[in-house]
């Protein structure tokens, strides 16, 4: 079986930046456990597998441990690798997900994804938050991930989690944000329950941090940065019950996996 491959960094201009996401193409879906292994094997926040259906792709994420609901960054990277390297003629890509229909449309050099709001509601900091953090964040909000909003982009980057007690939440992310410095918000995001204990750069993260930011600003066009080590930017808007969240792409790798089954 050889699968093609393709490894690029999404919501970077370079290489070496951004956050790495793994595109494998099927012509059709294996099984799952298949799947799960070769994200397991390429070890990255997350591989997508792309499957052609009529003019649509189906599109599935996995992280090394688990299958997920929604990812930006995996979503931003199959879109370029439709773009540019199996239909270059092409300029818009409608996904098939676990979270509906994903629309991707190329805009110069930049993808805009269209992607749904998560608006988040204000809760109580729990204490294993605190304390897998560090520090209690001035807000506290969820909406499938944990929101902690700080005053300033300085105490994000000062941030060192201690991952037992974030292993301990009942939600699979935490989501640190502030105002930015240079940016509208600035964010980190913390993943140890599925396997990825800072991802670099999140795109779905975008979708709570969109709307809360909106409220906050009372303005709906952002450009936000996510202050990992790699770092990586994202030009977002918030529509109504809807947020588009642009960011460009660099290929790392090309090839393909070959497998003996």
């Amino acid at each position: 079986m050889k699968i093609p491959f393709y490894q690029v960094d999404a919501f970077t201009q370079q290489p070496f930046r951004g956050n790495p996401a793994a595109v494998c193409v099927f012509d059709s879906w294996p099984q799952d456990a298949l799947l799960q292994s070769i994200a397991m094997e390429n070890n990255l926040s997350e591989t997508a597998f792309l499957v052609k259906q009529g003019d649509a792709y189906g599109l599935r994420w996995f992280t090394p441990l688990v299958e997920m609901d929604l990812c930006g960054h995996a979503t931003l990277a199959s879109a370029y690798v439709i773009f540019n390297h199996i239909e270059p003629a092409r300029n818009e890509v409608a996904f098939s997900t676990r979270s509906g229909v994903l629309t991707v449309t190329r805009k110069g050099e930049l993808f805009h994804m269209d992607f749904p709001s998560h608006p988040p509601q204000p809760c109580t900091c729990p204490a294993d938050l605190q304390l897998g953090l560090g520090k209690l964040p001035v807000e506290t909000h969820c909406a499938g991930a944990y929101l902690a909003v700080y005053e300033t982009e300085a105490e994000i980057l000062a941030l060192q989690p201690n991952v037992d007690f974030l292993n301990k939440l009942d939600l699979p992310y935490v989501i640190v944000t502030a105002k930015g410095n240079s940016v509208d918000f600035v964010s980190r995001v913390f993943g140890p329950k599925v396997g990825i204990p800072e991802d670099p750069v999140t795109g779905a993260a975008h979708c709570i941090l969109i709307p809360y930011w909106a409220r906050q600003l009372n303005k709906s066009t952002f450009h936000a940065r996510q202050i990992s080590k790699r770092s990586g930017d994202l030009y977002c808007e918030l529509k109504e019950d809807r947020v588009e969240i642009a960011g460009h792409a660099a290929l790392f790798l090309q090839g393909e996996i070959q497998l003996d089954l």
